[in-house]
Protein backbone atom coordinates (compact mmCIF):
# COMPACT_ATOMS: atom_id res chain seq x y z
CA UNK A 1 0.00 0.00 0.00
CA UNK A 2 3.11 2.35 -0.59
CA UNK A 3 3.81 2.81 3.22
CA UNK A 4 0.42 3.86 3.61
CA UNK A 5 -1.05 2.28 7.04
CA UNK A 6 -4.74 1.55 7.68
CA UNK A 7 -4.83 4.60 9.91
CA UNK A 8 -3.59 6.70 7.69
CA UNK A 9 -6.03 5.52 4.52
CA UNK A 10 -8.81 6.04 6.93
CA UNK A 11 -7.85 9.94 8.18
CA UNK A 12 -7.75 10.20 4.32
CA UNK A 13 -11.06 9.24 3.37
CA UNK A 14 -12.82 10.93 6.13
CA UNK A 15 -10.16 14.20 6.22
CA UNK A 16 -12.28 17.03 6.08
CA UNK A 17 -14.61 16.22 8.76
CA UNK A 18 -11.68 14.91 11.81
CA UNK A 19 -9.36 17.70 10.36
CA UNK A 20 -11.67 20.21 11.52
CA UNK A 21 -12.23 19.09 15.12
CA UNK A 22 -8.88 18.06 15.26
CA UNK A 23 -7.10 21.06 14.38
CA UNK A 24 -9.44 23.41 16.61
CA UNK A 25 -7.13 25.57 18.11
CA UNK A 26 -6.63 24.42 22.26
CA UNK A 27 -8.95 21.28 21.41
CA UNK A 28 -6.28 18.79 22.98
CA UNK A 29 -2.93 20.81 23.33
CA UNK A 30 -4.21 22.00 26.85
CA UNK A 31 -5.74 19.54 29.17
CA UNK A 32 -9.42 20.17 30.09
CA UNK A 33 -10.72 19.12 33.32
CA UNK A 34 -14.80 18.80 33.70
CA UNK A 35 -15.03 18.61 36.95
CA UNK A 36 -13.03 22.43 37.22
CA UNK A 37 -16.36 23.72 35.74
CA UNK A 38 -18.35 21.52 37.97
CA UNK A 39 -16.63 23.26 41.08
CA UNK A 40 -16.80 26.88 39.50
CA UNK A 41 -20.52 26.18 38.96
CA UNK A 42 -20.85 25.44 42.25
CA UNK A 43 -19.20 28.31 44.24
CA UNK A 44 -20.81 30.51 41.30
CA UNK A 45 -17.66 31.47 39.52
CA UNK A 46 -18.63 31.50 36.27
CA UNK A 47 -15.59 33.40 35.03
CA UNK A 48 -13.64 32.01 31.56
CA UNK A 49 -17.45 29.36 31.04
CA UNK A 50 -18.65 29.20 27.36
CA UNK A 51 -20.93 27.37 25.75
CA UNK A 52 -18.33 25.32 24.15
CA UNK A 53 -17.19 24.10 27.70
CA UNK A 54 -21.18 22.71 28.59
CA UNK A 55 -22.10 19.25 28.46
CA UNK A 56 -24.46 18.44 26.09
CA UNK A 57 -27.09 18.00 25.21
CA UNK A 58 -28.37 20.57 27.86
CA UNK A 59 -30.42 24.00 28.06
CA UNK A 60 -28.73 27.19 27.18
CA UNK A 61 -31.27 30.39 27.97
CA UNK A 62 -30.43 33.55 25.89
CA UNK A 63 -29.87 36.18 28.77
CA UNK A 64 -31.19 39.32 26.85
CA UNK A 65 -33.95 37.57 25.16
CA UNK A 66 -35.27 36.57 28.58
CA UNK A 67 -35.15 39.80 29.88
CA UNK A 68 -36.95 41.19 27.15
CA UNK A 69 -39.60 38.70 27.32
CA UNK A 70 -40.03 39.33 30.49
CA UNK A 71 -40.20 42.98 30.41
CA UNK A 72 -42.50 42.30 27.39
CA UNK A 73 -44.83 40.88 29.23
CA UNK A 74 -45.01 43.32 32.65
CA UNK A 75 -45.79 46.49 30.05
CA UNK A 76 -48.28 45.06 28.16
CA UNK A 77 -49.78 43.73 31.58
CA UNK A 78 -49.16 47.67 33.02
CA UNK A 79 -50.46 48.91 29.92
CA UNK A 80 -54.00 47.21 29.57
CA UNK A 81 -54.33 46.72 33.38
CA UNK A 82 -54.85 42.82 33.58
CA UNK A 83 -52.84 41.14 35.84
CA UNK A 84 -50.87 38.22 35.41
CA UNK A 85 -49.98 35.43 37.49
CA UNK A 86 -47.27 33.76 35.54
CA UNK A 87 -47.41 29.72 35.34
CA UNK A 88 -44.23 27.67 36.13
CA UNK A 89 -44.51 24.20 34.84
CA UNK A 90 -42.81 25.67 31.74
CA UNK A 91 -39.84 26.42 33.67
CA UNK A 92 -40.10 24.75 36.76
CA UNK A 93 -37.25 27.25 38.19
CA UNK A 94 -37.52 28.96 41.43
CA UNK A 95 -34.61 31.93 39.95
CA UNK A 96 -37.09 32.37 37.07
CA UNK A 97 -40.11 32.45 39.14
CA UNK A 98 -38.44 35.17 41.29
CA UNK A 99 -37.89 37.84 37.94
CA UNK A 100 -41.33 37.16 37.41
CA UNK A 101 -42.49 38.53 40.54
CA UNK A 102 -39.99 41.39 40.66
CA UNK A 103 -41.79 42.23 37.19
CA UNK A 104 -45.45 42.28 38.81
CA UNK A 105 -46.79 38.70 38.53
CA UNK A 106 -48.84 38.64 41.23
CA UNK A 107 -47.56 35.13 42.32
CA UNK A 108 -47.38 32.10 40.28
CA UNK A 109 -49.12 29.19 38.86
CA UNK A 110 -48.54 25.46 39.20
CA UNK A 111 -49.77 22.51 37.46
CA UNK A 112 -48.00 20.23 39.64
CA UNK A 113 -48.43 20.03 44.29
CA UNK A 114 -44.51 18.90 43.54
CA UNK A 115 -44.07 22.65 41.76
CA UNK A 116 -46.48 24.31 44.43
CA UNK A 117 -44.12 23.16 47.18
CA UNK A 118 -41.13 24.22 45.44
CA UNK A 119 -42.72 27.95 44.79
CA UNK A 120 -43.58 28.10 48.21
CA UNK A 121 -40.37 26.89 50.35
CA UNK A 122 -38.92 29.46 48.08
CA UNK A 123 -41.03 32.08 49.38
CA UNK A 124 -43.19 33.08 47.05
CA UNK A 125 -46.20 34.10 47.61
CA UNK A 126 -49.93 33.85 46.02
CA UNK A 127 -48.99 30.57 44.27
CA UNK A 128 -52.10 29.18 42.69
CA UNK A 129 -51.87 25.33 42.59
CA UNK A 130 -54.45 24.94 38.50
CA UNK A 131 -55.01 20.74 38.90
CA UNK A 132 -57.96 20.16 41.57
CA UNK A 133 -56.36 18.21 44.41
CA UNK A 134 -57.65 14.30 44.46
CA UNK A 135 -56.40 11.82 46.91
CA UNK A 136 -54.91 11.58 50.08
CA UNK A 137 -51.59 12.70 48.80
CA UNK A 138 -52.54 15.77 46.84
CA UNK A 139 -55.46 16.59 49.48
CA UNK A 140 -53.30 16.50 52.12
CA UNK A 141 -50.01 18.52 50.55
CA UNK A 142 -52.24 20.93 49.71
CA UNK A 143 -53.87 21.64 52.97
CA UNK A 144 -50.42 21.97 54.47
CA UNK A 145 -49.33 24.08 52.35
CA UNK A 146 -52.53 26.48 53.64
CA UNK A 147 -50.94 26.35 56.45
CA UNK A 148 -47.89 27.39 55.84
CA UNK A 149 -49.13 29.76 53.61
CA UNK A 150 -51.94 31.27 54.42
CA UNK A 151 -52.08 32.92 50.45
CA UNK A 152 -51.58 29.70 48.72
CA UNK A 153 -54.74 28.56 46.49
CA UNK A 154 -56.25 25.77 45.28
CA UNK A 155 -59.05 24.91 42.75
CA UNK A 156 -61.77 22.46 42.85
CA UNK A 157 -64.06 21.25 39.74
CA UNK A 158 -66.44 18.65 41.86
CA UNK A 159 -68.66 19.14 45.19
CA UNK A 160 -66.87 15.80 46.36
CA UNK A 161 -63.52 17.77 46.65
CA UNK A 162 -64.75 20.61 48.06
CA UNK A 163 -66.42 18.53 51.11
CA UNK A 164 -63.09 16.57 51.53
CA UNK A 165 -60.96 19.70 51.34
CA UNK A 166 -63.72 21.50 54.13
CA UNK A 167 -63.00 18.16 56.66
CA UNK A 168 -58.96 18.41 55.96
CA UNK A 169 -58.80 22.15 56.59
CA UNK A 170 -61.20 21.53 59.93
CA UNK A 171 -58.72 18.63 61.03
CA UNK A 172 -55.79 21.30 60.14
CA UNK A 173 -57.79 24.13 61.98
CA UNK A 174 -56.70 26.39 58.67
CA UNK A 175 -58.91 28.15 56.23
CA UNK A 176 -58.16 27.36 52.80
CA UNK A 177 -58.74 29.86 49.57
CA UNK A 178 -60.33 27.70 46.77
CA UNK A 179 -61.35 28.70 43.59
CA UNK A 180 -63.68 26.95 41.50
CA UNK A 181 -61.78 25.42 38.08
CA UNK A 182 -64.74 25.79 35.29
CA UNK A 183 -65.04 24.03 31.69
CA UNK A 184 -63.37 26.15 28.98
CA UNK A 185 -63.25 23.56 26.35
CA UNK A 186 -60.87 21.39 27.21
CA UNK A 187 -62.49 17.60 28.81
CA UNK A 188 -59.68 16.74 30.71
CA UNK A 189 -60.94 19.31 33.59
CA UNK A 190 -63.56 21.76 34.70
CA UNK A 191 -67.51 22.10 35.87
CA UNK A 192 -69.99 23.11 34.05
CA UNK A 193 -70.67 27.01 33.93
CA UNK A 194 -73.45 28.50 34.38
CA UNK A 195 -76.24 27.65 37.37
CA UNK A 196 -74.20 24.48 38.15
CA UNK A 197 -70.75 26.43 38.38
CA UNK A 198 -72.44 28.85 40.34
CA UNK A 199 -73.68 26.05 43.04
CA UNK A 200 -70.23 25.12 43.39
CA UNK A 201 -69.02 28.15 43.98
CA UNK A 202 -71.88 29.01 47.05
CA UNK A 203 -71.19 24.83 48.15
CA UNK A 204 -67.33 26.37 48.97
CA UNK A 205 -68.58 29.72 50.13
CA UNK A 206 -71.07 27.84 52.56
CA UNK A 207 -68.10 25.75 54.21
CA UNK A 208 -66.77 27.24 57.14
CA UNK A 209 -63.43 25.94 57.06
CA UNK A 210 -63.13 27.20 52.94
CA UNK A 211 -62.88 30.85 51.73
CA UNK A 212 -64.31 31.07 48.13
CA UNK A 213 -61.38 32.74 45.94
CA UNK A 214 -63.12 33.17 42.66
CA UNK A 215 -62.95 31.91 39.56
CA UNK A 216 -60.56 29.81 37.14
CA UNK A 217 -61.08 28.91 33.22
CA UNK A 218 -58.29 28.10 30.87
CA UNK A 219 -58.92 27.54 26.93
CA UNK A 220 -56.05 25.29 26.27
CA UNK A 221 -57.62 24.85 22.96
CA UNK A 222 -57.33 28.58 22.05
CA UNK A 223 -53.62 28.77 23.36
CA UNK A 224 -51.94 27.72 19.73
CA UNK A 225 -54.95 28.09 17.20
CA UNK A 226 -53.66 29.88 14.40
CA UNK A 227 -54.30 33.06 13.07
CA UNK A 228 -55.03 35.83 15.46
CA UNK A 229 -58.97 36.32 14.66
CA UNK A 230 -59.68 32.85 15.04
CA UNK A 231 -57.94 32.31 18.25
CA UNK A 232 -59.63 35.15 19.55
CA UNK A 233 -63.20 33.79 18.23
CA UNK A 234 -61.84 30.73 19.92
CA UNK A 235 -60.75 32.14 23.45
CA UNK A 236 -64.36 34.49 23.57
CA UNK A 237 -66.49 30.67 23.04
CA UNK A 238 -64.47 28.98 25.54
CA UNK A 239 -63.74 31.69 28.11
CA UNK A 240 -67.30 34.07 28.04
CA UNK A 241 -68.99 31.71 29.77
CA UNK A 242 -66.49 31.20 32.04
CA UNK A 243 -66.72 35.25 33.09
CA UNK A 244 -70.63 34.85 33.03
CA UNK A 245 -70.67 32.80 35.87
CA UNK A 246 -68.47 34.81 37.94
CA UNK A 247 -70.76 37.80 36.75
CA UNK A 248 -73.68 34.95 37.80
CA UNK A 249 -71.56 34.90 41.57
CA UNK A 250 -71.37 38.60 41.76
CA UNK A 251 -75.43 38.79 41.98
CA UNK A 252 -75.45 36.35 44.29
CA UNK A 253 -73.45 38.25 46.54
CA UNK A 254 -70.29 36.46 46.51
CA UNK A 255 -67.24 38.16 46.71
CA UNK A 256 -65.05 36.73 42.94
CA UNK A 257 -61.53 38.19 43.69
CA UNK A 258 -60.37 36.30 40.73
CA UNK A 259 -61.31 35.33 37.05
CA UNK A 260 -58.88 33.88 36.10
CA UNK A 261 -57.11 31.73 32.99
CA UNK A 262 -55.16 32.66 29.74
CA UNK A 263 -52.07 31.90 27.77
CA UNK A 264 -49.67 33.39 25.68
CA UNK A 265 -51.43 32.50 22.93
CA UNK A 266 -54.20 34.22 23.76
CA UNK A 267 -52.15 37.11 26.25
CA UNK A 268 -53.83 40.50 24.20
CA UNK A 269 -57.35 39.20 23.98
CA UNK A 270 -58.41 37.76 27.17
CA UNK A 271 -58.98 41.11 28.44
CA UNK A 272 -61.43 41.99 26.68
CA UNK A 273 -63.47 39.11 27.38
CA UNK A 274 -63.54 39.87 31.27
CA UNK A 275 -60.04 38.01 32.73
CA UNK A 276 -58.83 39.87 35.64
CA UNK A 277 -55.53 38.04 35.46
CA UNK A 278 -53.53 35.82 33.50
CA UNK A 279 -51.66 32.66 33.46
CA UNK A 280 -49.51 32.62 30.72
CA UNK A 281 -46.37 31.23 31.00
CA UNK A 282 -44.50 30.14 27.40
CA UNK A 283 -44.06 33.81 26.60
CA UNK A 284 -40.47 33.67 29.00
CA UNK A 285 -38.40 31.07 26.45
CA UNK A 286 -41.31 30.25 23.49
CA UNK A 287 -40.56 26.98 20.92
CA UNK A 288 -41.38 26.39 17.47
CA UNK A 289 -45.13 24.99 18.17
CA UNK A 290 -45.53 28.82 19.13
CA UNK A 291 -43.60 30.47 16.48
CA UNK A 292 -46.10 30.37 13.38
CA UNK A 293 -49.32 30.38 15.32
CA UNK A 294 -49.77 34.30 13.89
CA UNK A 295 -49.52 37.89 15.26
CA UNK A 296 -52.05 40.35 15.85
CA UNK A 297 -50.80 42.30 12.79
CA UNK A 298 -51.44 39.79 10.81
CA UNK A 299 -48.49 37.75 10.33
CA UNK A 300 -47.47 34.08 10.14
CA UNK A 301 -44.89 34.37 12.78
CA UNK A 302 -46.17 34.93 16.53
CA UNK A 303 -42.66 37.07 17.21
CA UNK A 304 -44.12 39.03 20.14
CA UNK A 305 -42.10 37.17 22.14
CA UNK A 306 -38.46 35.36 21.42
CA UNK A 307 -37.60 32.44 21.43
CA UNK A 308 -34.87 32.65 24.11
CA UNK A 309 -34.04 28.85 25.33
CA UNK A 310 -32.48 26.42 23.03
CA UNK A 311 -31.10 22.94 23.37
CA UNK A 312 -27.62 22.89 22.91
CA UNK A 313 -25.58 19.51 21.05
CA UNK A 314 -22.61 18.37 19.48
CA UNK A 315 -22.28 16.61 16.36
CA UNK A 316 -20.92 13.34 17.58
CA UNK A 317 -20.72 11.65 13.58
CA UNK A 318 -20.50 13.16 10.25
CA UNK A 319 -19.90 9.72 8.01
CA UNK A 320 -22.47 10.47 5.55
CA UNK A 321 -22.84 13.35 2.77
CA UNK A 322 -25.38 15.64 4.26
CA UNK A 323 -25.99 14.89 7.55
CA UNK A 324 -24.77 14.72 11.18
CA UNK A 325 -25.61 13.03 14.19
CA UNK A 326 -26.65 15.30 17.45
CA UNK A 327 -26.23 13.87 20.99
CA UNK A 328 -29.92 14.57 21.77
CA UNK A 329 -31.97 11.83 20.54
CA UNK A 330 -35.45 10.60 22.50
CA UNK A 331 -34.49 11.09 25.79
CA UNK A 332 -33.75 14.60 25.46
CA UNK A 333 -37.32 15.22 23.39
CA UNK A 334 -36.32 15.44 20.35
CA UNK A 335 -38.58 16.26 17.67
CA UNK A 336 -38.80 16.64 14.07
CA UNK A 337 -40.48 20.01 14.66
CA UNK A 338 -37.56 21.51 16.26
CA UNK A 339 -35.99 23.54 14.61
CA UNK A 340 -31.94 24.51 14.11
CA UNK A 341 -30.74 27.95 15.53
CA UNK A 342 -29.97 30.50 12.71
CA UNK A 343 -30.84 27.22 9.87
CA UNK A 344 -34.19 26.50 9.68
CA UNK A 345 -33.56 24.57 6.65
CA UNK A 346 -31.75 21.57 8.26
CA UNK A 347 -34.21 18.89 8.97
CA UNK A 348 -34.40 17.18 12.39
CA UNK A 349 -34.62 13.89 12.36
CA UNK A 350 -34.97 11.27 15.54
CA UNK A 351 -32.42 8.33 15.86
CA UNK A 352 -33.04 6.64 18.78
CA UNK A 353 -32.72 7.28 22.42
CA UNK A 354 -29.54 9.41 22.52
CA UNK A 355 -29.07 10.48 18.71
CA UNK A 356 -30.27 12.59 16.62
CA UNK A 357 -29.49 13.73 12.81
CA UNK A 358 -29.73 16.49 10.93
CA UNK A 359 -29.93 16.94 7.17
CA UNK A 360 -29.61 19.30 4.76
CA UNK A 361 -29.47 19.60 1.06
CA UNK A 362 -27.51 22.59 -0.14
CA UNK A 363 -24.96 24.41 1.10
CA UNK A 364 -22.51 24.84 4.24
CA UNK A 365 -22.93 21.54 6.25
CA UNK A 366 -22.41 20.86 9.91
CA UNK A 367 -18.84 19.25 10.78
CA UNK A 368 -17.89 16.86 13.21
CA UNK A 369 -17.28 18.16 16.73
CA UNK A 370 -19.89 21.26 16.18
CA UNK A 371 -22.03 22.56 18.22
CA UNK A 372 -25.54 22.71 17.65
CA UNK A 373 -28.19 24.97 19.00
CA UNK A 374 -32.21 23.67 18.88
CA UNK A 375 -35.29 25.31 19.50
CA UNK A 376 -37.27 22.79 21.16
CA UNK A 377 -40.82 21.69 20.09
CA UNK A 378 -42.98 22.08 23.97
CA UNK A 379 -41.26 23.63 26.34
CA UNK A 380 -43.03 21.84 29.05
CA UNK A 381 -41.48 18.48 28.02
CA UNK A 382 -38.82 19.19 27.16
CA UNK A 383 -37.55 21.37 30.41
CA UNK A 384 -39.10 18.44 32.45
CA UNK A 385 -36.21 16.52 31.31
CA UNK A 386 -33.48 18.68 31.85
CA UNK A 387 -31.73 19.81 35.41
CA UNK A 388 -30.61 22.94 35.00
CA UNK A 389 -30.14 26.29 32.62
CA UNK A 390 -27.19 27.58 31.53
CA UNK A 391 -27.90 31.68 31.36
CA UNK A 392 -25.87 32.84 28.56
CA UNK A 393 -24.75 36.05 27.85
CA UNK A 394 -23.64 35.61 24.26
CA UNK A 395 -20.95 32.41 23.68
CA UNK A 396 -20.33 33.54 27.64
CA UNK A 397 -21.65 31.68 30.69
CA UNK A 398 -23.14 34.12 33.56
CA UNK A 399 -25.10 32.35 35.38
CA UNK A 400 -26.64 28.84 36.16
CA UNK A 401 -30.45 28.09 37.19
CA UNK A 402 -31.71 24.85 38.28
CA UNK A 403 -34.66 23.08 37.04
CA UNK A 404 -36.81 21.04 39.26
CA UNK A 405 -37.55 17.53 38.95
CA UNK A 406 -40.48 15.86 37.97
CA UNK A 407 -41.17 13.90 41.51
CA UNK A 408 -39.90 16.91 43.11
CA UNK A 409 -36.86 18.31 44.39
CA UNK A 410 -34.05 18.64 46.98
CA UNK A 411 -34.78 22.70 47.10
CA UNK A 412 -38.69 22.15 48.02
Amino acid sequence: MNGMTRRTMLATTFGSAWASAASTPGLTKRPFRYADIEAKIARKDFTGIFKDDLPTPCMVLDKALFDQNLKTMAEHCKRTGIDLRAHCKIHKSTDVAKRQVALGSLGICCATIAEAELMVGAGIKNVLYTCQPAGKNKIWRGILLSKKDPSFMMVADDPITVDLLDEAAATAGIRPIVLIDLYSGLTRAGHATGQPGLELAKRIDSKKNLKFGGVMGYSGGASHTKGWETRREKSVKDIAPVVETAMLCKKAGLNVPLITGGSTGTYNIDKEIGLTELQAGSYVFMDTLYMYVGSKAGTKEYSDFKTSLTVLTTAVSANHRGQVTIDAGNKAMLKPTDEVKGRPEIKVENQGAEYGILKWNDGDGLKLGDKVELYCSNLDTSTNVYDRYYVADGDRIVDVWPIMGRGGAVQR
